[in-house]
């Protein structure tokens, strides 16, 4: 097994397209056809994790947080991110971050923080924009089944809960073609009318290479046609946060001391009680304070995500309780959601959880 047949796995799962554009998330040290020798997962790629990482005789690292984030300009070991690209290079350790792709993902690092709350009826806060794709073909009436059957084990046509969505329409096309074609139907240099279906189905965007390939190697017509338009739409499996409701109302405090308890936090900043049970929950890992209005406008009762800074606070305007659980803490359940990707994937093959605390911040 070689690190890219890793980071397919996670990509798969996360794929790059869902990263923010000011994310760096990727490969970042290291050749992704080296061999893999043992992988160590770990929320940040500090100079401790690159130590255990050399003791337990793994090569690839994988973390949450990207090490580097801006470009260096230098590396002579001045701060701990320079250290690190030293350490990584060195000793031949590949250091590879799923970020903000994790983040958005339906399943993600955010679908972890409501698990740990018992949340159900889950969907994303704040979807996310021009992810999505269209495709238009039009295919021979009696060859329309089969192309259909490849778009959809492309990739193609999943609306929500639903999978093999299609939109079909029959119609006449004509086309005549010249003296040194080979049509599928018709004589060259004639032109020909055949009974068509317009198909229609909606994809990932990053998928249109893979659902192209699928339709040219099915479409039955020497030459395929189709059309490819970019939505607009908002897609409610992609984007940042979730909300969802608990198995019963609590009382607030009940309620804080649960996500004390469960995110294993030595401090919860939280707002004004409003005296009034919580049911409706929006989380989102680490710093979270743009969605707040999402999680306002949504119903939620209580916010529980981190790096909330002291004016904000007041925005939340009575209308729900914040809790502030602190950024490693809501994200610390990332390292799970690696283990889980890798072993229901690669059922021979065991990676290690660091043992390294790398929260930077203490409580007293």
């Amino acid at each position: 097994m070689i690190i890219r047949d890793i980071i397919q796995v996670i990509e798969a799962f996360a794929p790059m397209p869902y990263q923010e554009q000011y994310d760096n998330a990727g490969l970042i040290f290291g050749h992704a056809d080296a061999p893999v020798k043992g992988v160590l997962l770990t929320l940040d790629a500090t100079e401790a994790v690159l130590d255990e990482a050399l003791e337990k005789g793994c090569n690839l690292v994988i973390a949450h947080h990207p090490i580097v984030f801006g470009g260096l300009k230098k590396i002579n070991g001045r701060n701990y991110v320079e250290r690190v690209a030293i350490k990584a290079i060195k000793n031949d350790i590949a250091v590879y971050a799923a970020h903000t792709n994790l983040d958005n993902v339906r399943g993600g690092v955010s679908a972890m923080m409501a698990e740990q709350l018992g949340l159900g009826e889950t969907r994303v806060l704040d979807p996310k924009r021009q992810l999505l794709s269209k495709l238009f073909t039009f295919v021979p009436s009696a060859d329309a089944e089969t192309v259909r059957s490849a778009l959809f084990a492309a990739g193609a046509g999943h609306i929500g809960k639903y999978s093999e969505c299609s939109f079909n329409q029959d119609g006449t096309g004509t086309f005549r073609g010249a003296a040194d074609t080979n049509p599928y139907v018709g004589k060259p240099g004639e032109r020909h009318q055949e009974r068509e279906m317009r198909v229609e189905v909606i994809f990932p965007t990053h998928l249109e290479g893979t659902v192209v390939r699928a339709l040219l190697q099915h479409h039955p017509y020497e030459e395929a046609a189709y059309d490819i338009v970019k939505l607009e739409n908002a897609w409610a499996e992609v984007g940042s946060g979730l909300i969802g409701a608990l198995p019963e109302p609590m009382a607030e405090m009940d309620f804080l001391r649960m996500v004390k308890e469960r995110f294993r936090t030595g401090c919860v900043r939280y707002t004004p009680l409003r005296g009034k049970p919580v049911k409706k929950v929006a989380v989102c890992g680490g710093a979270g304070s743009f969605l707040l209005r999402k999680a306002v406008a949504a119903g939620a009762d209580a916010y529980v995500s981190a790096d909330f800074k002291y004016h904000e606070f007041f925005d939340a305007e009575n209308q729900l309780i914040i809790a502030d659980v602190g950024h490693f803490e809501s994200e610390q359940f990332a390292v799970d959601l690696f283990y889980h990707i890798l072993t229901e994937n690669f059922r021979n093959f065991a990676p290690l959880k660091s043992t390294i605390q790398t929260n930077p911040v203490n409580y007293l």
